[in-house]
Parts: C-alpha cells; sequence; structure tokens
C-alpha cells in the first residue's frame, strides 16, 4: 500500500465554513485570516474523494443580513475548493458539525477513524468540532496548523494550544504531508 493511501485509510478531511461569507474581505462573516488559508485548504483537498464539506447555516430573525444564504454568492465555496458528487455535504446549525447532524453516523458507517480538519473559525467552528470529535473517541484528531484561522494569530495559537493539551495533533500542511 502507497504510503498516500496508508495515511488516508480510515480518515476523512473535514473541510469547514470555506465559504465567501468568511473568507472575502467585506462579507458579513469575515474571518481575517481566512484568505491566507485558502491555498492550502484547497490543496489538502483529497484526490480520493472521502471529503466531508461542513456548511455553516445561521438563522436570523426577518429583515437581517442572512450570511451564507442557500444560492448567495456569500454561500459559495471559495475558489478552487469544488465539492465532488460523491463528497458528504452537511449543512450545520451550530459551532461543532457533529451537533445535530447525521456526521458521526455517516463517518462511522464509512469506517472512519481518523479525521484531519481544516477551515475556519479556529475558536469557534473548529474547536468545538475538535472537542466533541475527542469526546465521541476518534482515534486520531488533527487541526492542520496553516489550513485553519481565526480572526487573529493570538486567538488562533491560544486555541492551538488549548487542542494540543486534550491529544490532537497539530502539524503544519507541510509536516502532516511529509509524515509516513
Amino acid at each position: 500500500m502507497a504510503a498516500a493511501d496508508t495515511k488516508w485509510k480510515n480518515t476523512a478531511l473535514l473541510v469547514i465554513d470555506m465559504q465567501n461569507d468568511f473568507i472575502l474581505p467585506g462579507g458579513p462573516m469575515h474571518v481575517r485570516g481566512g484568505q491566507d488559508i485558502v491555498p492550502n485548504v484547497v490543496r489538502e483537498h483529497d484526490p480520493l474523494g472521502r471529503d466531508v464539506e461542513l456548511f455553516r447555516r445561521h438563522l436570523y430573525s426577518a429583515g437581517k443580513p442572512k450570511p451564507t444564504s442557500k444560492g448567495s454568492l456569500g454561500a459559495e465555496l471559495v475558489d478552487g475548493l469544488v465539492i465532488k458528487d460523491d463528497d458528504y455535504k452537511l449543512v450545520k446549525t451550530r459551532f461543532s458539525a457533529f451537533f445535530n447532524t447525521h456526521l458521526h453516523s455517516y463517518l462511522q458507517g464509512a469506517g472512519i477513524k481518523k479525521l484531519v480538519i481544516t477551515g475556519v473559525q479556529t475558536p469557534n467552528c473548529i474547536r468545538q468540532t475538535v472537542f466533541d470529535a475527542v469526546a465521541l473517541d476518534y482515534q486520531t484528531v488533527t487541526v492542520i496548523f496553516d489550513a485553519t484561522a481565526a480572526a487573529t494569530s493570538d486567538i488562533h495559537l491560544a486555541n492551538i494550544f488549548d487542542m494540543t493539551n486534550i491529544g490532537v495533533a497539530t502539524p503544519t500542511l507541510e509536516e502532516w504531508g511529509s509524515d509516513g
């Protein structure tokens, strides 16, 4: 078995909130560090089609702006990130991708034991998804340091530090890609 096949065996890549409203300047949910990680998230997109693309749907009262509304430019994925027909896609309504979704059941059914997580925003959706993944006993949870982002580097670093303290691996994309 090739090294790349071994790395992806029983592994799912979770790409969280990589939508224009979160990434592009002027977006209503703009994450300042988001544009910087786009090349790493797009490059890490699993070529074998085992990605799970996660969308954040915000529910606001009538008359309020609705970021990432279905069909809007803001809800579209950032340039270069494409969902393939066989990729699993879900809409999440809270920070954690596991909260009130079928993600865990889907991953269990697919034999997934390891997760690699990319996207935005580190202190919210990334962190909550990671803590839930650890609580659900995934064998390995990895957050790609330079394929996740927060509003500031200090916020990102503080949350990465917290996640390493619960046993989460936080390599750079280059480090993760070079591991056998």
